[in-house]
C-alpha cells in the first residue's frame, strides 16, 4: 500500500472512530510486512486514541530500536506528520485533539503552530491558564524569533481568544506585545487590541491596563487617529495625566477637520479635568476656546456628519457647567448641538424613524387599559451613583400597572452585585455587550415601549442617539445629568427647587416638576469606618470641614471661599476626599491656595481612597460640616452626608448642577447652610464652624426627619413618578403632549 492509500485508510478509521478495528488492521499489516515502519506509526496513533498511551510509546520506540540517529530523526518527523493529520481530522473532538497535540509537543516542543493549537484547544476544554503561554515557551519563542514559519492568521486568532478569555492576566499582555513583529495586517491587530481594551476599561474598570494594551498598536501605526483617541481616553480615566493629556494633544495636532478638532479639544479638557488640572489657566483657556470652536462650527449647520462625529458632538459642551453657572448660555449651546445632531441622525436613520411614527399613530387606537411598558436606558445600573439611587424606584414600582424593562448598556460580562439586582428586579432586562448599538436599538424597538426613561443624558452620548430615534411615543430624561436638549425628548423630571421658576424659558423639554423632590431613597448602607481622626493627626476637639466631591468639581473661586472659612474658624481643619487617582496636582493647588489665603497647610488633610461606598459613608462621620462645591454641586454625596446627619453649606445657583444640594436639603427638612451668594456661603461656614449648638440642632433635625422627610420616602416618590407616567400617557392619548 502506498503512502496516500495509507493516509486514506487511516482517515476512514478516524472518521468512523473505529479505533479497535484500526488497531487490529495495523497489527495484521505489521505481521505481514514488519519492515514497513509507517504501520507502527499508525498503530501507535490508534493505541493512543484508545487511551493506551504507554503501549503507543512502546510501539514507536521498539520500531525505532534498529535505526541510526539520522533514521530516528526522520521517523520522528513521520510520526509527527501522522499525528498532525489526525489532530486536524479530529479538531472538533477536543479531548482527542488535545491528547494528540500534547504528544506532538513532546516530539517537537518548539513547534509554535502546534502550541497555538494547544492554547485554542485549552479554551474549548476550559482548562486554559495564562501560565501555559510561559511554561510552553510560546512568548519566549515569539520574542526570540520562532524557529519555523508562524501561521500569522492563526496567531492573531489566538491572541484574540486569549484577550477575550483573560485580558488582565500579565501573560496576555506579554503575548500581545510579542506578536507585534509578526503582524502583517496592522488594522486587524489594532482592532483586536482595542476590542479587548474596551472590555478591560468599561466592563472590568481597569483603564490603566486598557491604555497599556491599546498603546501597543501605536508601534504598528503611530498616527492611527482612532487608536490615539482611545488610548488618551483610557489613560485619562486611570488618572495618568502625562499620557492622558499627551495623547489627547497629539490627537488634536494630527487633525484638520473642524468637527474633529472640536472633539479633540474637548478630549484635552477632559484629560486636564480628570487628572486634577481642571482649574489650571490652561484648562480655563481651553474651555473658552471650545466655546469659540463650537460657535464657529455650529453656524455652518453641517448635515453630512458620520455617526461617530454625531456622537462626539453631543459631548462637546459637557464640561461647561463645571466652569460657569450660566443656565441660558449652557442650555443654548447644548440646544444648538442637539439640533445639528438630530438632523444628521434623522438623515442616517429615516427608515427606523418613519416606522416608529406609523406605529405610534396606531397605538392611540388600541385599548389602553394594559400596564404601561416603561423602559429604563442606562450604562449606570450597577455600582454607581445612578445605580444606588434608582434602585428604590425599581423596588417600589407597581407591577400591576407598570411593566419594567431595563436596558443595561455595556454591561455584559461585568461582575457586579447591584447590576445583578437590577436584572432580577425587572420584568425584562438586557445586559448588552460592547459595540451593540444595532442590537440595543432593535431590542427596544421590538419591545414596543410606551415610555422610555433616559438616565444618562450626555454622560453617554449613545443614549442621546437612542432618544433621537424616538423609539417610544413618550420619552423623558431623569436623574443622571441635566437635560440633553435632544428634540425628541418630551419631558425633563424636576421638582420645585432643582430648577429656577423661569427655567422653562430655556429648556426644549417640557419640565415636569414632581410635587416635592425629583429623587428619594430609603437610606444608604453603612459599613464600619476605616479612619479615625488620630490617623490623620486631627485633634479630637477640632472642627473638621469636609469637601468630598470629585476633583473635577473643584472650582478655584469656591476653594478660596472655603479657605476663608477655615482661616476664620479657630482650631479647624479642612479634610479633602477626592476620587482622582493622581491626587498630587489637586493637593498642590489647594496647598498653594491655602498659603495665599494665610492658612497653614498642616490644617489641610487628604483622605485616602477606600474600596467600598459603604466605608466612604462611614468615614463621613470624621467631619462636622460638609462644604459643597459650586457651580457644580454634589448630588449623591450630598444625600449621603444628609443621611449621616452632617450639616452642609451649599451655594445655590441657577443651573441644575448648582441646585442639587439645595433641593436635597429642603427635602431633608433643613434650610440652615443654604447660601444664595458667596458672602452667605462664607458666613454660613463660619457660623456652623463656631456654633456647636447649631450643628447639634441640625444633626438632631436630620436624624428625626429620616422618618418623615420627602428625601427619605422612596415609596411616596415612586407613586409620584408613576402618577407622572400615567398623566404623560393620558396627554399623549388625548394628543396634548
Amino acid at each position: 500500500m502506498n503512502l496516500l492509500n495509507e493516509q486514506q485508510q487511516a482517515i476512514k478509521y478516524l472518521e468512523t472512530e473505529d479505533y479497535s478495528s484500526a488497531k487490529i488492521y495495523y497489527e495484521e499489516r505489521i505481521n505481514h510486512q514488519p519492515e514497513i515502519k509507517s504501520y507502527y506509526w499508525y498503530l501507535g496513533l490508534f493505541l493512543l486514541l484508545q487511551g493506551e498511551e504507554v503501549e503507543a510509546q512502546t510501539t514507536w520506540l521498539l520500531a525505532m530500536a534498529d535505526g541510526e540517529p539520522e533514521d530516528v530523526e526522520c521517523w520522528t518527523q513521520d510520526i509527527k506528520q501522522i499525528l498532525e493529520l489526525a489532530a486536524l481530522q479530529l479538531e472538533n473532538q477536543y479531548d482527542s485533539a488535545w491528547l494528540i497535540r500534547q504528544h506532538i509537543r513532546e516530539i517537537s516542543p518548539d513547534d509554535i503552530n502546534n502550541l497555538l493549537n494547544l492554547i485554542n484547544l485549552s479554551f474549548q476544554l476550559k482548562i486554559y491558564t495564562g501560565e501555559d503561554l510561559t511554561s510552553w515557551g510560546i512568548i519566549e519563542q515569539l520574542q526570540q524569533g520562532a524557529s519555523q514559519e508562524v501561521d500569522v492568521e492563526y496567531l492573531l486568532e489566538t491572541v484574540d481568544q486569549v484577550l477575550n478569555f483573560d485580558p488582565l492576566h500579565p501573560q496576555s499582555y506579554e503575548l500581545s506585545k510579542a506578536c507585534i513583529p509578526y503582524v502583517n495586517n496592522p488594522e486587524k491587530y489594532i482592532n483586536i487590541l482595542l476590542k479587548a481594551a474596551f472590555q478591560i476599561a468599561v466592563v472590568m474598570s481597569q483603564p490603566e491596563a486598557a491604555g497599556n494594551l491599546a498603546e501597543l498598536g501605536l508601534s504598528l501605526d503611530e498616527n492611527n487617529l482612532e487608536l490615539i483617541r482611545q488610548v488618551a481616553t483610557f489613560y485619562q480615566d486611570s488618572g495618568n495625566r502625562e499620557k492622558g493629556v499627551g495623547f489627547a494633544k497629539k490627537y488634536y495636532s494630527l487633525l484638520e477637520n473642524k468637527i474633529e478638532k472640536v472633539f479633540a479639544n474637548h478630549l484635552i479638557i477632559r484629560g486636564l479635568i480628570h487628572t486634577g488640572s481642571g482649574q489650571s489657566a490652561e484648562c480655563v483657556s481651553l474651555v473658552k476656546y471650545q466655546k469659540n470652536l463650537l460657535d464657529s462650527y455650529l453656524i455652518e449647520n453641517p448635515n453630512n456628519l458620520t455617526e461617530r462625529e454625531v456622537l462626539q458632538l453631543y459631548s462637546a459642551s459637557f464640561f461647561f457647567p463645571y466652569f460657569q453657572d450660566n443656565l441660558p448660555e449652557n442650555l443654548l449651546i447644548r440646544h444648538k448641538i442637539a439640533q445639528v445632531c438630530q438632523r444628521n441622525i434623522e438623515h442616517q436613520n429615516s427608515d427606523i424613524i418613519q416606522r416608529n411614527r406609523q406605529r405610534y399613530s396606531l397605538l392611540k387606537l388600541k385599548n389602553q387599559t394594559k400596564p404601561l411598558k416603561i423602559g429604563y436606558v442606562s450604562h449606570c445600573l450597577r455600582t454607581h451613583s445612578v445605580g444606588w439611587l434608582t434602585r428604590w424606584l425599581f423596588q417600589y414600582h407597581n407591577r400591576e400597572n407598570f411593566k419594567i424593562y431595563a436596558y443595561l448598556i455595556n454591561a455584559q460580562g461585568r461582575v457586579d452585585d447591584l447590576q445583578n439586582w437590577y436584572v432580577q428586579n425587572s420584568d425584562c432586562a438586557y445586559e448588552f455587550p460592547l459595540y451593540a448599538s444595532e442590537q440595543i436599538i432593535n431590542t427596544i424597538t421590538k419591545d414596543e415601549l410606551d415610555i422610555i426613561v433616559d438616565l444618562d443624558s450626555i454622560t453617554l452620548n449613545f443614549c442621546c442617539k437612542i432618544m433621537a430615534l424616538k423609539l417610544a411615543p413618550i420619552q423623558l430624561s431623569w436623574l443622571g445629568w441635566d437635560a440633553s436638549e435632544v428634540p425628541t425628548i418630551d419631558y425633563f423630571i424636576a421638582d420645585p427647587y432643582v430648577l429656577p421658576e423661569n427655567a422653562q424659558d430655556h429648556y426644549q423639554e417640557t419640565i415636569w416638576r414632581l410635587p416635592q423632590t425629583y429623587i428619594a431613597v430609603d437610606g444608604f448602607e453603612i459599613s464600619n469606618p476605616s479612619l479615625r481622626r488620630e490617623d490623620l493627626n486631627i485633634p479630637s476637639d477640632a472642627i473638621v470641614f469636609l469637601t468630598a466631591q470629585s476633583g473635577y468639581k473643584y472650582n478655584l473661586e469656591t476653594a478660596k471661599l472655603q479657605m476663608q472659612i477655615i482661616k476664620s474658624v479657630p482650631n479647624s481643619y479642612f479634610l479633602i476626599k477626592d476620587s482622582i487617582k493622581e491626587q498630587t496636582l489637586v493637593q498642590e493647588y489647594l496647598i498653594q491656595l491655602a498659603d495665599e489665603i494665610g492658612v497653614n497647610s498642616d490644617r489641610l488633610k487628604f483622605m485616602p481612597a477606600v474600596p467600598l461606598a459603604s466605608i466612604h459613608r462611614a468615614n463621613l462621620m470624621l467631619a462636622d460640616i460638609l462644604l459643597d462645591t459650586y457651580p457644580y454641586n454634589g448630588a449623591t454625596t450630598t444625600m449621603e452626608t444628609l443621611w449621616m446627619g452632617i450639616p452642609i453649606v451649599t451655594r445655590v445657583g441657577q443651573q441644575f448642577a448648582a441646585r442639587n444640594s439645595y433641593t436635597m436639603m429642603i427635602n431633608a427638612g433643613i434650610t440652615e447652610g443654604i447660601a444664595w451668594t458667596d458672602e452667605e456661603y462664607v458666613e454660613w461656614g463660619i457660623k456652623l464652624g463656631k456654633d456647636e449648638n447649631l450643628r447639634q440642632q441640625i444633626a438632631w433635625k436630620l436624624r428625626k426627619n429620616r422618618q418623615t422627610a420627602p428625601l427619605w420616602n422612596a415609596k411616596q416618590f415612586t407613586r409620584e413618578m408613576e402618577n407622572a407616567y400615567e398623566q404623560m400617557w393620558q396627554k399623549y392619548i388625548e394628543g396634548k403632549n
